[in-house]
Formats: C-alpha cells, structure tokens, sequence
C-alpha cells in the first residue's frame, strides 16, 4: 500500500519566503521516501494560468487550478506542496474543502520586512503605483484563521522552518518519523 498523499499549502506574502521554504523541504521528504511534487505560484501562472491577470476573480481562478491539480496529486499518493501568495481565505476555504487532506502553512512576515527583502523590486513599483493591485499594498492578503502550521521567516533560518513543518508532518503521522540529515 503507498503512502497517503496530502497538500502542504504554503501561504503568506510576496517575499515571505514560500518557495524558499518548499524548494528546502522537497528533497527531505523524498529523503523520507515520498513522491513529491512543488506548484509554485509563479510557474503554475506561466504554464496553467497563462492569460490571467491579478483581478480577485483571476487570481481565485488561478488558486482553484494549483488546488484541482495539488488534489489530483494528493489523492494518488504524492505530497502535493503549493507555494502560491492566495490572498484570499475564501478561495483557500474552497481549496480545503475540495481535499481530503489538506495542511495548510501560513508563513507569516511583517510587510515591512518583505518589502526589505524586496529581491524583485515588486514592492517599490507596487507603492510608485507602478504595479496595480499588489497583494498586501493596494490588494488584500487576509491572514489565514486557523491554519495548522505557522512559521515565521523574518526570525527563523529556513531550517528552523523545515523542521516546525516536519515536526507537525510527523506529529500527524503524514510522514515516518524517521530522521534526515540536512
């Protein structure tokens, strides 16, 4: 019998450190023995989500596709890992509902440190208006309620990150409990 799948759904702002965070944790799950595989917010819009723009109604468009496909995933068996901003509690409700296991990550952070961190300069052009509707300066990011892990990058090393994420994971027994070397 295979290992059950899951969605690990990272969320939090631009910069927060999502796909820093899946891109370390990938390799130790498979370490572990699982199939893995990474939806990043920003290929899934490159190759899925070609063509959507950044209103609420594409980027609800946008999540309930990296969702669909995390699902499919899930339910034969992979670690379906997400590292999208999904601004919006209602659509990641949605997300939730459609998966039969379902862990969602909220990496949390400080605006004032994302936009320190600012490796893209999207939040500079955000607040010269050069960029419309930038999550967490002139559109929304709704903190998630009652998410099942929260890390915080502005004062954990990524690895301290991993390990709160493994921690839960082996807590739930979603994953062994066997040890991996970093």
């Amino acid at each position: 019998m295979s290992d059950p799948g899951f969605i690990l759904w990272f969320t939090g702002l631009s910069g927060a450190g999502k796909s820093t965070l899946a891109e370390a944790l990938t390799p130790r799950l498979r370490e572990l023995g699982h199939n893995v595989e990474v939806l990043d917010g920003d290929e899934v819009r490159e190759n899925l989500s070609k063509g959507l723009g950044f209103s609420k109604e594409d980027r609800d468009t946008n999540i309930l596709r990296i969702g669909y496909v995390a699902k499919l995933l899930s339910r034969n068996g992979v670690i379906a890992i997400t590292a999208a901003i999904s601004p919006y509690r209602e659509v990641r409700r949605q997300v939730r509902a459609m998966a039969e296991n379902f862990v969602e990550v909220f990496v949390e952070v400080p605006l004032e440190v994302v936009e320190e961190r600012d490796t893209k300069g999207l939040y500079k052009k955000a607040r010269a208006g050069i960029i419309q509707n930038f999550t967490g300066i002139s559109d929304p990011y709704e903190d998630p309620e009652s998410p099942e892990i929260v890390v915080q990058t502005a004062t954990e090393s990524v690895d301290e990150s991993v390990e709160i994420i493994l921690g839960y994971l082996r807590e739930q027994k979603l994953v062994s409990a066997g040890t991996v070397n970093a």
